[in-house]
This record gives C-alpha cells, sequence and structure tokens, in this order.
C-alpha cells in the first residue's frame, strides 16, 4: 500500500459559549481548523485534523499547518502509511521542527492502518480499557462569580473534572479557585491552569493562599525551571504541559520528579505515533496523565479518544471531548458526550466519516 495523494481542508469552528478565554488576556472566538486526508493506492483513505490555539499559545498556527504540509506532502507520497515509526523517519528528515504540521498526516495513516487491519486505533495503540473514559471541562476566564456558576451548569451535564482558567490577577485567582471550590463535591477534581500567566512569587502566593483546598496547579509559569521551582516550594499536586513539548524533556522532567501529572497534546508531539511513545513512558515511570490536544473538532476529538482509552485507567488523569464546545460538526461517528464521559468508536481506524459537504474544496492537494 502506498500513499497516493495528501489533501488539506480548512473549517471555521465557532464556540458555542463564543469567547475561549485563559491568561494574558488571550482569546479565541472562531477555532481555524485543518483537516487532512491521506488517500492511497487500494482505495483507502484516512483523516487527521490539526487545530492551533490561535498562534500565541504555543508555537504553531493554522495557515502554518497548511504551508507545511505543502512542504512536507511531497516526501510522504509513495510511502507505505501502515508503517507509522518509518513514516515519522521520512517526515522529521524532510521538516526539521514544526511537529504540528506532522500530526495530522500521521493521525490520518493511524485510520487507514485502522481499516486496513480491521480494527479501532485504541486497539492499535495498546487495547481499550473500561467501557469509557473521564471528560474534564475547561472553564474559560471570567469573575469568580461566572466561572463557579459554570462549573454548576457542567456538574449537571456530568462532568467531575474542571480545568479553571488562571493565571491573571493573583488575587482574582484566588477568588476563582475559592469560589468554585464551594460549588465542588466529593470525587471532583478541580485543576488551576495558569497558563504560564504567573511570574514565580505569584504563583506561590497563589498555591499558599489556597493551601487548604483539595486543588492541581498546572503550568503556573513560562520555563520548566520556574515550574520546578514553585513545585518544590508548595503542596499541590502539579501538573506540566506547555513545557513538555517532546520526549526529550518529558525524559528530564520524568527523571527529575518535576510533576505529578503531565498534559500531552497530540499536535504539539507531532501525532499519535510519538504520544503513544509519550504516553507510554508516562506509564513506565507512573506518571498521570492528560491526553488531549490544543482544540479541534469531530475528527481530533476521535483521536483523543483512541488514545485516552487505549491508557491504563490508572494513569488518564481526564480527558476532553472538543466537538462538544463548538457549533460545526465535521464528520460522523465521532466520540459524543453522555454524562461527562465518552468512549472511543469500535469502528475500524478512528471510526468517523468527514462530512465532505461541510469540507468543501481542499486548499491543499498534493499527488
Amino acid at each position: 500500500m502506498k500513499i497516493t495523494r495528501v489533501l488539506a481542508y480548512r473549517v471555521e469552528l465557532p464556540l458555542h459559549e463564543t469567547t475561549y478565554a485563559w491568561s494574558g488576556g488571550k482569546s479565541v472566538q472562531v477555532f481555524d481548523s485543518t483537516i487532512i486526508r491521506v488517500e492511497t493506492d487500494d482505495g483507502l483513505a484516512g483523516h487527521g485534523e490539526v487545530c492551533p490555539l490561535g498562534p500565541f499559545y504555543l508555537p504553531a498556527y493554522a495557515e502554518g499547518v497548511r504551508a507545511g504540509l505543502r512542504e512536507l506532502a511531497p516526501h510522504v507520497i509513495g510511502a507505505d502509511p501502515r508503517q507509522l515509526v518509518k513514516l515519522n523517519r521520512t517526515m522529521d528528515a524532510a521538516l526539521k521542527g514544526h511537529p504540528y504540521v506532522k500530526s495530522g498526516i500521521d493521525i490520518a495513516c493511524w485510520d487507514i492502518l485502522g481499516q486496513a487491519t480491521g480494527l479501532p486505533v485504541c486497539e492499535l495503540l495498546g487495547g481499550r480499557y473500561g467501557d469509557d473514559v473521564h471528560l474534564y471541562r475547561a472553564i474559560s476566564q471570567q469573575s469568580p462569580e461566572e466561572m463557579a456558576d459554570k462549573v454548576a451548569g457542567y456538574r449537571g451535564e456530568g462532568y467531575r473534572r474542571f480545568q479553571l482558567k488562571v493565571g491573571g490577577d493573583p488575587d482574582v485567582d484566588i477568588a476563582r479557585i475559592r469560589a468554585v471550590a464551594d460549588r465542588l463535591s466529593p470525587g471532583d477534581r478541580l485543576v488551576a491552569d495558569a497558563n504560564t500567566g504567573w511570574v514565580q512569587h505569584e504563583a506561590i502566593r497563589v498555591a499558599n493562599a489556597v493551601r487548604d483546598i483539595d486543588v492541581y496547579i498546572e503550568q503556573p509559569c513560562l520555563t520548566y525551571e520556574e515550574c520546578v521551582a514553585v513545585r518544590r516550594q508548595i503542596p499541590h499536586p502539579f501538573v506540566l504541559d506547555e513545557s513538555i513539548d517532546d520526549i526529550g524533556v518529558l525524559l528530564r522532567a520524568t527523571a527529575e520528579r518535576a510533576m505529578d501529572v503531565v498534559n500531552l497534546k497530540i499536535s504539539k508531539l507531532g501525532g499519535l505515533t510519538k504520544s503513544r511513545q509519550a504516553r507510554d513512558l508516562c506509564v513506565t515511570t507512573g506518571i498521570a496523565m492528560t491526553l488531549e490536544d490544543s482544540w479541534g473538532g469531530d475528527i481530533a476529538t476521535a483521536a483523543i479518544a483512541h488514545l485516552a482509552h487505549s491508557t491504563p485507567t490508572e494513569f488518564l488523569f481526564t480527558t476532553t471531548d472538543f466537538n462538544s464546545y463548538v457549533t460545526v460538526s465535521t464528520a460522523d461517528g465521532a466520540p459524543q458526550r453522555v454524562n461527562g464521559r465518552m468512549a472511543a468508536s469500535s469502528e475500524p481506524g478512528l471510526g468517523i466519516h468527514p462530512k465532505m459537504d461541510v469540507l468543501g474544496k481542499p486548499i491543499v492537494d498534493v499527488h
């Protein structure tokens, strides 16, 4: 089997809640997503999705996905999409860095591998654990009262994991954490995600001010070194996200016990192949994980679900259903939230069927 064609489609994904806001005054109203289609000489086609959280979150941006694909795609024409490790070596040799560009091709090839073998991707990634997986809900940065009301509303929909967007004024963030904590019940999990928004002394001050609250502190500062310094001075469970962008830094962080939980984003690492490597390293070293991506719709959610569902339950801290945040559906068969949980498809591959009328005409077509 050989890859004969790589296409990409641009889709806008508006939010149900209109705006998603986090530290530093950053916000997005409509997500710019790229759907990648990989076709083969025996008629199978696989799909992936890459949707950066704007150009100011990670070193990734939507037009960069499409520009990178025009550069990268010619190098995978003729490759066997089932040979995922070899394919990734080909992509890494052809384009240094830019893992998010490679992610959509890698995911699409996992989709093809599943279809070719008649197996769901989660079974190829290691096996299905349990019937479904816990979801978290990200709570966009607003006033303490508004965020507490949002959490109460999402608890009513079955969510038990909540990620508060903090990283602003420390006094307001302390109030946000306390207001939300007052609305939770036993068994709920609360994460205060600063998204690099605090400087070191602010992070320590906030953590000390909520010392009595059962809350995880996530990525308080910009650099790895600052985050580790904070971790060593606070009592809370600690999560790293933005600092962990490849296997090398993950190895360092596990060796230094820099976190209790790590947030692994598929496109940040370059696709499911490298995310599986990172996931398996964390399982071996005893680190729990949030498994997700930067953003996306139905296809990204399907990839997330397969990675999460193939992770041993005790190491899966949580995952997410991005397709429930947006108003546009791009594929049939994608996982759907049921009482705060979701399950990966049992169909071969990702189990999704793109809505070509929604995708429209390709803006990248390499063959």
